[in-house]
């Protein structure tokens, strides 16, 4: 339940959840769905329900047996704040992250409302990263709720971007990640709208990460953008405990 990750701003997955349901837009030609029905076809044992929200307690612990310090994507096969995901349960996901304070934990959902809602019911350490994934303009509401959550870094997913999102008000954001849709069906991404986000990013000094242009074949499209490539990650040191300064040789 947890791999090394192939996602260009991550460094491994853990998936402590599987399983989601589609809620807007940019869920239609969802990459977990279609891995998670693959691996179910081929036996693994963990998706023995296909892409139905299922909780995995065994894996739990599996970050606290990584003794060297990387960046983690939670739940990269779900969403943390599905509806069917019990608050108990998400309570020791953070305990986990919590207790595993040499990691970085990047926790991203479409679900602001709950999250928002369950925000001040949790722990929040230094080490955890929490975004919002925002495809167009409609689900623009969403950045407004992650902004009043105490995360230490808090980003935007713009992945898919399917159209373009002018006049993004930054204020408390930390990072900013583009990137086109990819896989079967993949809707197209304007350069226009990326360039756009990059100049915006610019502006209010806030770095900017463009993932991918996508497409059916996403390597062969590459992720140029502009005639470079922009990797861009938040350098927010003060925001960091002692402990995990020591952890990562920041001193």
């Amino acid at each position: 339940m947890g791999v090394k990750s192939s996602i260009e701003w991550t460094e491994s997955t853990w998936n402590p959840v599987t399983g989601c349901t589609k809620i807007s837009e940019g869920c239609a030609h969802c990459y977990a769905e279609r891995m998670a029905r693959r691996l179910k076809a081929m036996g693994q044992k963990n998706y023995v329900n296909g892409f139905k929200v299922t909780l995995h307690p065994h894996a739990l612990d599996l970050p606290l047996t990584w003794k060297k310090p990387q960046t983690i994507f939670v739940n990269s096969m779900s969403d943390l704040f599905h509806k069917d995901i019990p608050i108990s349960f998400i309570h020791q996901v953070f305990d986990i992250m919590k207790r595993a304070h040499w990691h970085r934990f990047q926790i991203l959902t479409k679900r602001s409302e709950r999250f928002a809602e369950l925000a001040s019911l949790l722990c929040w350490p230094d080490n955890v990263w929490m975004g919002v994934t925002v495809e167009n303009v409609s689900y623009i509401k969403r950045i407004d709720y992650l902004r009043n959550v105490p995360a230490a870094v808090r980003f935007l997913s713009l992945e898919p971007l399917l159209g373009p999102i002018f006049d993004i008000d930054l204020t408390g954001i930390d990072w900013v990640i583009v990137g086109g849709e990819s896989g079967p069906g993949a809707r197209p991404m304007d350069e226009k709208w990326a360039l756009d986000i990059q100049h915006q990013c610019h502006k209010a000094d806030v770095p900017f990460f463009f993932k991918q242009w996508g497409g059916v074949n996403k390597k062969k499209a590459g992720r140029v953008l502009n005639g470079r490539t922009w990797d861009d990650m938040p350098i927010l040191l003060h925001r960091f405990t002692t402990k995990a300064k020591k952890q990562y040789n920041l001193f």
